[in-house]
């Protein structure tokens, strides 16, 4: 009998209970400064491995620099560069401050954050806010006076009217939004439309109260929930966090706890293997750009929403949002093949998120490092599509990178044993 193999058997039923049992609620919103573990006034989160900032390239080094000018951390270009050169302006990754950034994923200590709490397991996790429906985003590597106008708007505008609404209703729970959102068209990645709409739904009490006072703002607050199916993505990425955290540390686990870009590299976590990150190449991406772009103009500057892959949704929940083959290409077929062909590599079907045309089969969940390599099936994501010059161009499908999962598991070999 294979007594390692049982250890680990009990170490991934373990981290798929964890992932599985979740219960992610909705606490609070709050400036970053307040609430992220480690955060620092003259502190930038970005998504993706950490690395020196001489090593960020493009549109991840440029929204990083936006990142400095808007939190006043420098006058202008020159001198954010000087500053974060001599590291007077701290960079560092958003996982290692329990939270999870879209594309470049900036934080800084101004912007308002997400605060969900995990209360099956006691921890906590954080997003950001979106910014709203202009393809040019701070994350998506743009800044500029239209952008700085935007994150004032959410920053001053929106989020406390959010805040507030969310403090009256005491929490909200997401995991019930988010089942149901699958069964309504979403898969809590590339689409959150439904999930948008429930969310603002649980809200509509306390938003009522509060447009006896001040309409104006109230109504403000509801268009930046409602006006495109992105909204939710943050809470569905803070969600999973919260999630996919409570997985970390488990001795023996072969589990992927994260995975994640920056502007150089594809990277995953492992549940027995600690903090470490293991890093591959970027992989080709398959993807339906907007009008006006052509594959050329195609680039990565991080990003870490697809978190949501590791807890069972976005692309391991594809086959629940056939409406994305008019948003990211394919068709309804390919969309059923691929998430079915997940079941191979994840530890088992979940039993809250459940895929209606699959005869509401639970999604696949938990990410096993070894069954990846040993069936070379790669995990899917759906990701939005970054331009050079800066900016969202379209969406696509990606295959998380061999060699990253090659490097965990011959890691977790030397730790634990050949298996």
């Amino acid at each position: 009998m294979d007594i390692f193999g049982t250890t680990r058997h009990k170490a991934n039923a373990e981290a798929f209970a964890r992932l599985t049992g979740a219960e992610p609620i909705l606490k609070d919103l709050r400036p970053a400064i307040d609430v992220l573990p480690g955060m620092t006034r003259n502190s930038i989160l970005t998504s993706g491995p950490p690395m020196p900032w001489s090593a960020y390239t493009g549109g991840q080094r440029d929204a990083i620099i936006g990142g400095a000018l808007f939190e006043g951390l420098a006058g202008d270009r020159e001198e954010a560069e000087r500053r974060l050169a001599a590291g007077e302006i701290r960079v560092d990754g958003c996982h290692d401050h329990a939270a999870v950034g879209s594309l470049a994923g900036i934080y800084t200590a101004s912007m308002p954050v997400f605060v969900v709490e995990n209360a099956a397991f006691g921890n906590t996790a954080y997003c950001n806010m979106y910014e709203g429906t202009n393809p040019r985003r701070l994350n998506y590597g743009v800044y500029d006076a239209g952008v700085r106008e935007r994150l004032i708007h959410v920053q001053d505008r929106i989020a406390p009217v959010i805040a507030e609404a969310i403090g009256r209703s005491g929490g909200i729970p997401l995991k019930p939004i988010m089942k149901r959102a699958l069964h309504m068209g979403d898969e809590l990645h590339s689409r959150s439309t439904a999930a948008s709409l429930l969310f603002t739904r649980e809200l509509y009490g306390a938003l009522i109260d509060m447009a006896a006072g001040d309409p104006k703002s109230t109504k403000l607050a509801v268009e930046a929930m409602t006006e495109d199916h992105y909204f939710f993505l943050r809470l569905s990425m803070a969600a999973a966090k919260a999630t996919a955290d409570a997985a970390r540390g488990i001795e023996g686990s072969s589990v992927v706890t994260a995975m994640a870009f920056n502007c150089a590299h594809f990277g995953i976590r492992v549940s027995g293997l600690g903090d470490q990150w293991f890093t591959g190449p970027h992989a080709e991406v398959q993807a339906k750009l907007f009008e006006g772009h052509s594959e050329d103009e195609i680039t990565w500057m991080g990003g870490e929403s697809i978190i949501v892959e590791t807890i069972g949704l976005g692309g391991f929940a594809q086959a629940a949002a056939p409406a994305l083959q008019q948003y990211q290409g394919g068709s309804p077929d390919a969309m059923i093949a691929r998430n079915q062909e997940l079941y191979a590599i994840t530890v088992g079907e979940n039993p809250d998120f459940r895929i209606p045309v699959l005869g509401y089969r639970g999604t696949p969940t938990g990410i096993d490092v070894l069954r990846v390599v040993e069936t070379g099936v790669l995990p899917a994501m759906d990701i939005g599509i970054a331009g050079r010059d800066g900016g969202q161009i379209g969406a696509g499908v990606v295959r998380a990178p061999l060699p990253c999962f090659e490097q965990a598991k011959q890691a977790f070999e030397e730790r634990y044993g050949r298996l």
